[in-house]
């Protein structure tokens, strides 16, 4: 495999243990897009019949769901509790684990930008902190009312930059502490009230920036996390594989958090099938990795074998059930994403990148 000398340089002399997905492993996808497209028209199939997609990557191996909430996402429907919530329940009808991702953004933050929410903005840092913490918090105790605590909760999304100060600049850390652990004392509430214990994961995009970022939220006195998530696309990344796989090392070691690649992504084909433009066009291939099914599938396997042999914990792909239909978006009518989707582009047939959750891993050896 092509990384195989990333993880060789990673290996000692001692033997690592098999690690598979029922005892440590989290693989899976976020599937937010899941209920939008089938209202949409999607429907996906396997071998001709048409699936559930919980369901049906429950079966092929995968235990993991990931799901995004906006605050007050006037723009649409989806991602807001009653979205939410029916996603949760579908994964935990599939006995999938499940990963909350509040995104404190009436719109998508990322390693860009972090857009304050529209009923939060000009507020005081102390009573954004409130603000969020209550945000949190009710919607932690609400879920668990509906038999739908998550078992993970992330406190950001891609929080490269401030949160909630718009474009990415230089962090206030007095003010980015606060509101972090705000959000953290939020899930530690709702847990202790509710009698769960959902885990804490902060997130960043792309590896070169986690470990500046993490050292910084240290000397900040951001420090009560379980989980460290971490987004790799190699078009946006200025790193290889193998300083990925390093960093995730490092991190671990160095914070004693697992670490979850909770983002990631690559096309089966160069081009998608409709007019929304693709955000994953030929400028994200990686050498030895076409742009076609078996080069898709060959990076997951791959590239699950590096965050495994590394010491992380888990790969989550980002919206593989983000097909094409006729529905129209902010870019167009279709998706920006059908051709890094897990199902085809003529009849959504599921496509052999499924086989890499089925798959045995081998762990890190103990440090």
């Amino acid at each position: 495999m092509l990384l195989a000398a990333s993880l060789a340089s990673c290996a000692t002399a001692q033997e690592p243990a098999a690690l598979s997905t029922g005892n440590g492993l989290y693989l899976g996808a976020d599937l937010s897009y899941v209920n939008e497209m089938e209202d949409c028209g999607a429907v996906y199939r396997a071998g001709g019949e048409q699936v559930d997609p919980f369901d049906y990557m429950a079966k092929r191996g995968g235990n993991l769901v990931r799901v995004r909430l906006w605050n007050d996402a006037d723009w649409t429907p989806y991602s807001d509790f009653d979205d939410v919530a029916k996603t949760l329940k579908r994964a935990k009808a599939a006995g999938h684990a499940t990963l909350l991702d509040f995104h404190y953004s009436d719109d998508w933050a990322d390693g860009d930008k972090q857009i304050v929410p529209k009923a939060w903005a000009g507020l005081s840092t102390e009573a954004q902190a409130k603000a969020l913490h209550d945000f949190t918090y009710d919607t932690l105790v609400r879920l668990h009312a509906e038999g739908l605590m998550p078992d993970w909760v992330q406190v950001g999304n891609e929080t490269n930059g401030e949160l909630m100060a718009g474009k990415t600049r230089a962090i206030d850390w007095r003010r980015n502490a606060a509101l972090f652990n705000a959000g953290i004392r939020a899930v530690r509430a709702a847990g202790k009230a509710t009698g769960t214990s959902p885990k804490v994961m902060l997130h960043i995009a792309q590896p070169e920036n986690v470990m500046p970022w993490f050292d910084a939220a240290t000397v900040a006195g951001v420090l009560d996390y379980d989980l460290i998530g971490i987004s790799y696309y190699s078009k946006w990344s200025k790193w290889s594989l193998a300083q990925l796989g390093a960093t995730i090392r490092a991190a671990k070691a160095r914070y004693k958090a697992d670490v979850v690649l909770v983002e990631t992504a690559y096309p089966f084909s160069r081009e998608g099938e409709d007019g929304s433009p693709d955000l994953l066009g030929p400028d994200t291939l990686i050498k030895g990795y076409p742009a076609t099914p078996k080069g898709q599938l060959a990076y997951m396997t791959d590239l699950t074998e590096l965050v495994v042999g590394n010491g992380g914990i888990g790969v989550v792909y980002w919206e593989p059930a983000w097909v094409s239909t006729g529905c129209k978006t902010r870019w167009g009518t279709g998706s920006n994403w059908e051709n890094a989707a897990w199902f085809d582009l003529k009849d959504t047939e599921a496509l052999p990148v499924f086989e890499f959750l089925g798959r045995s891993y081998r762990s890190a050896p103990p440090q």
